[in-house]
């Protein structure tokens, strides 16, 4: 195995690329097996009258019920996505000890509001290389 990053980090997709429109929850992401994880949340361009998409890093033991992770469990903080800082990725570490991570939108205004963007969990720090 070559000492590289690929070889030391699997990325998962939460939230498809899409062009969204409203409030959404995207798909578990199991970190059983890793150590380390990082989201991140690529926000393409904005649309509508004063568009706003507020993001929420959620955990969960089982898959199934879901809470927003505490601010003291992430390196960062989750993005309000307006028209004047659209066409940007944001990185936040989560320091948590849940087995599973979620990105999902959880607020949306304006009129018309759309957004294209796509969130993804990094992780790292496998117990076994991937």
């Amino acid at each position: 195995m070559r000492n590289d990053i690929k070889n030391h980090l699997t990325v998962e997709q939460s939230l498809a690329p899409a062009s969204r429109t409203a409030a959404v929850d995207g798909t578990g992401v199991d970190l059983a097996g890793f150590d380390a994880a990082m989201v991140v949340i690529d926000a393409g361009a904005s649309g509508g009258t004063t568009p706003s998409f507020t993001f929420e890093v959620e955990d969960s033991d089982d898959d199934s019920t879901y809470a927003a992770v505490a601010a003291a469990d992430l390196d960062g903080t989750e993005p309000v996505i307006t028209g004047a800082n659209d066409e940007a990725v944001y990185t936040l570490g989560y320091h948590g000890i849940k087995r599973y991570l979620r990105v999902a939108i959880t607020a949306v205004s304006g009129t018309s509001p759309t957004l294209l963007c796509s969130a993804s969990v990094v992780r790292g720090k496998g117990r076994v290389k991937p």
